[in-house]
């Protein structure tokens, strides 16, 4: 531990000390009180002259030592509790990884750089700050520049993981272009992974000047997605625990969640880590597994802890046309290979035509060389295509035997030459061929075509201009093997050739699996590929894991989703069309994490070497107080007047713990004013400060309402009787509460306080009943006097106090917002002392010096931020005016009886 001076030239005021020691040292005798004597009484009187008593020592010193601790105090000292580090007044040089794999502990990586930085702005130091993430322009990594710590605190604000991983060899190329000058330290926050140009970065860091420190977290854990070919009832996915989270062997308890689109939790599990990797599975039901949109890992934060799924994950009821089986030869059924193909990633059933067609109609029916003739079932066929239903025809003798006749096939996505064509046979002068590469628009891009793939027979499609926008796949001479036609909502599909054997060993390959699972995708809309083969971006992943709308230089996947890796272009996230979303996850794309080699003769800390500083000004404060009450007893003992002040003595405990509270306390008191409950988070507090400081600029603005800078209140010291409104933002190092702070703030809320309890969900609704962040609240909340809670009816006061408001978004958007249920405690005339929620309000609000907005809010923008704001002014409005709008109900009686 060492001690700094924030403001170092009040300690000149000491050599002020002997001035006053001598103004001490004399103690004017106290003045007796005589009655006027008789003239003969003045004979005899001395003629010398007294000299003044001088002060005794200990009251010297006494004197001194109150004036020296005003002085020290005038100087804000500082207790660092961390190890003392050589002094020197060249540069600070700060390198920070800000991939995806230090979104776990973010808030405490911010916390020891904010601690770091303020450290350096104190002693002046010029600061060179570095991100080894890519930035989200698409841009090369900037080289850093020196700039003042106040300049580097700024951009330290601004800054928040990536969803993609680092770069350290552009981070080092970056600094290959600077000229460092004496640089007196180096700090490096890493996420404990290795990385290409990770030992280069570390030497060009040590060579730097001054020793190397490498701070590290939590890099937390990656979950990777599940198999496609997943159990019907249930998708096993795999954990890793990455280097640097704490011994592998620890055992740790993991939860996995399955949510919808809408957040709601749909299926949670959980296992207990006892190595570097485990696997879970989430069991469900096939409906319930069909709406599952993403995975994640609860109480975890970060684009590695997500999984998106989309319709490879999803199992779709297929239909195969034909309840005949052949008898001793299965392999020559027609249905075989389809059957044995579908099963393990669709719901497979088989049956007549008339009986799969019935209400229960399957996504996709595949009919196995099949004609189909005009008629009732041919057009209930048709109807079900037109709401989006798949229909797979393939080739075969009997198909190739219905082309030629007189009425023709009513559901083929082309017209059909009469009769077939044979490759290979004795009286045919072509071999079988192959398979063409399939082309941009084809929903087969990026398969990979095997060589011994070959065709022998197959029916022909009518030559016709449109034919080429219909040719999903051909043979090596251009005759189309695969058509399609989009139909309504629906697909009709034709593969020429059979699905057996007979005229190619297609069925026999794992193209044919992969050709077919593509294909039934299309039943719910996953023709993404097929509108050009680029899928733009939709809703893209940020560093926290959250779903926003793209932004930056992201660009559209062109070299399909296994080829490509993450990065600025290609954020993990969904891409595609709103019909056919495509899930880019950002685990599979990474290689086997590794920890980060220790560089040697790295001083290695981890981030509770950064905990702030303990201001001792306070406390130097108090010490002067009790040392001034001191001095005046003893200036009424030697002067015999102590009897009469042995009532104000009895009050020195009183005033002895007054100072800390009493300026905030008359502050507080002077003007109305909102105010955060402090969570000794430096980033949240400040966060808070920030949004309650734009409300109340807004409601400046639009209101007549006019209130004073807010102020952060410690319930364990503070009195909160003079705020109006609380904002609480449970944070992750909330502490609890004592009994004398649950007490202060029960009176609070039972004298008509309004308490914001915002759990800052990261706009994932808290729909389970064992959530981190709800986990959270209740262990802070537990002990105060809460009414019954209830969700916010569209009519309660709230949502009309200033405007009429139908939804209550902050930063985030999507949980649900909780008041006292009507009628709960019937205190507060109805007024319900507590609102619970966790859209992150003060996030949406915050501003900066000049009134910019400090974080973005997804995903709705600018106008989620409108809706946000005026959800506060009302939330003000109705802790300063009540429940006044809900008396305007009784306005017609009352001028009913006006009018009598």
């Amino acid at each position: 531990m060492n001690f700094v001076f924030a403001a170092p030239w009040a300690l000149g005021l000491l050599a002020l000390l002997p001035l006053l020691w001598r103004l001490l040292r004399v103690t004017p005798p106290e003045p007796a009180r005589v009655r006027f004597p008789a003239i003969r009484l003045l004979l005899g009187l001395p003629q010398g002259q007294d000299a003044a008593d001088s002060t005794p020592p200990w009251l010297l010193a006494l004197r001194l030592a109150l004036a020296a601790a005003l002085i020290l105090a005038a100087a804000r000292p500082l207790l660092d509790p961390a190890k003392p580090q050589a002094r020197s007044d060249g540069t600070l040089m700060v390198v920070v990884d800000d991939g995806w794999a230090a979104a776990r502990d973010w808030p405490a990586r911010r916390a020891y750089l904010d601690t770091l930085l303020a450290g350096a702005e104190r002693a002046a130091r010029p600061v060179l700050l570095l991100g080894t993430a890519p930035p989200a322009d698409g841009g090369p990594i900037a080289s850093p520049r020196l700039m003042p710590a106040a300049e580097a605190r700024a951009a330290l604000a601004g800054m928040e993981p990536k969803p993609w991983p680092t770069d350290r060899r552009a981070a080092l190329k970056a600094l290959g272009t600077l000229e460092v000058g004496k640089v007196a330290r180096t700090v490096w926050l890493t996420d404990g992974l290795n990385g290409e140009g990770s030992a280069d970065l570390a030497r060009t860091l040590q060579s730097a000047g001054g020793r190397l420190e490498l701070v590290h977290g939590r890099t937390g854990r990656q979950l990777l997605p599940p198999a496609e070919d997943s159990p019907p009832d249930r998708l096993v996915v795999a954990i890793r625990r990455l280097p640097g989270d704490g011994p592998e062997r620890v055992p740790e308890r993991v939860v996995v969640r399955g949510l919808d689109a809408a957040g709601v939790v749909l299926a949670r599990d959980e296992v207990v880590m006892e190595a570097a990797s485990a696997t879970v599975s989430i069991i469900l039901p096939v409906e319930l597994r069909n709406r599952l949109a993403r995975l994640d890992i609860e109480g975890e934060r970060g684009a590695g802890s997500v999984v998106l799924l989309d319709e490879r994950w999803r199992r779709r009821s297929v239909g195969l046309v034909g309840d005949e089986r052949a008898s001793g030869a299965p392999l020559l059924d027609r249905l075989y290979y389809l059957e044995r193909a579908l099963t393990p990633h669709a719901d497979v059933r088989r049956g007549g035509l008339a009986e799969l067609i019935g209400e229960n109609a399957p996504a996709v029916l595949i009919l196995a060389d099949t004609p189909l003739v005009p008629g009732a079932l041919a057009d209930r066929l048709a109807a079900l295509v037109e709401q989006g239903r798949v229909v797979v025809r393939f080739g075969g003798p009997l198909l190739a035997q219905a082309a030629s006749g007189a009425t023709g096939d009513p559901l083929l996505p082309v017209r059909l030459r009469d009769g077939g064509r044979a490759m290979g046979g004795a009286m045919s002068w072509t071999t079988p061929m192959g398979l063409a590469p399939f082309g941009e628009g084809s929903p087969f891009r990026g398969l990979q075509i095997p060589a011994e793939v070959e065709v022998k027979a197959q029916v022909l499609a009518e030559p016709s201009l449109e034919l080429a926008s219909h040719t999903w796949a051909s043979l090596t001479d251009g005759t189309p093997l695969v058509t399609a036609r989009r139909q309504g909502k629906g697909w009709l599909v034709l593969i020429h050739t059979g699905a057996n054997a007979e005229w190619s060993n297609l069925a026999l390959s794992g193209l044919f699996v992969d050709m077919l699972r593509r294909v039934v995708a299309l039943s719910q809309g996953g023709d993404a590929a097929v509108a050009g083969g680029a899928l733009s971006p939709a809703e893209l992943l940020d560093g926290f894991g959250r779903l926003a709308p793209p932004s930056g230089a992201a660009a559209a996947i062109t070299e399909g989703v296994e080829a490509t890796r993450p990065g600025p272009r290609h954020p993990p996230g969904l891409y595609g069309p709103a019909d056919g979303r495509v899930a880019f996850n950002l685990g599979p794309r990474l290689p086997p994490p590794q920890a980060l080699p220790l560089p040697s003769g790295a001083l290695v800390a981890g981030l509770e070497g950064g905990r702030a500083e303990i201001d001792l000004g306070p406390a130097l404060l108090v010490l002067a107080l009790l040392l001034a009450m001191v001095d005046g007893v003893a200036t009424l003992l030697l002067r015999g007047r102590l009897r009469r002040a042995l009532p104000l003595a009895a009050l020195l405990p009183v005033l002895a713990g007054a100072p800390a509270q009493a300026g905030d306390a008359i502050e507080a008191a002077l003007a109305t004013r909102l105010a955060c409950v402090k969570t000794h988070d430096v980033a949240i507090d400040r966060d808070c400060l920030a949004g309650l400081k734009g409300l109340s600029a807004v409601i400046a603005l639009r209101s007549t309402a006019n209130l004073a800078e807010p102020m952060t209140v410690d319930p364990e010291r503070d009195p909160v009787v003079f705020f109006p409104l609380l904002y609480w933002r449970i944070g992750p190092s909330q502490r609890p509460l004592s009994a004398a702070a649950m007490d202060r703030l029960n009176a609070y809320m039972a004298r008509g306080g309004l308490i914001v309890f915002d759990t800052g969900d990261e706009g994932q609704p808290a729909a389970g009943p064992d959530t981190a962040e709800l986990n959270r609240l209740r262990a802070v909340v537990q002990g105060l006097a809460l009414p019954p809670l209830t969700p916010l009816a569209p009519d309660h006061v709230l949502n009309r106090a200033f405007y009429l408001l139908k939804e209550v978004p902050g930063r985030w958007d999507g949980t649900s917002l909780w008041v006292e249920q009507p009628g709960g405690s019937g205190a507060n005339d109805g007024v319900s002392p507590v609102v619970l929620g966790g859209n992150d309000w003060v996030g949406a609000w915050a501003v900066d010096e000049r009134g910019r907005p400090l974080h973005a809010v997804v995903p709705g923008g600018e106008r989620q931020r409108e809706m946000a704001y005026r959800f506060g002014v009302n939330l003000v409005m109705y802790a300063l005016t009540g429940n006044y709008k809900a008396d305007q109900v009784h306005l017609p009686a009352i001028l009913e009886r006006l009018g009598r």
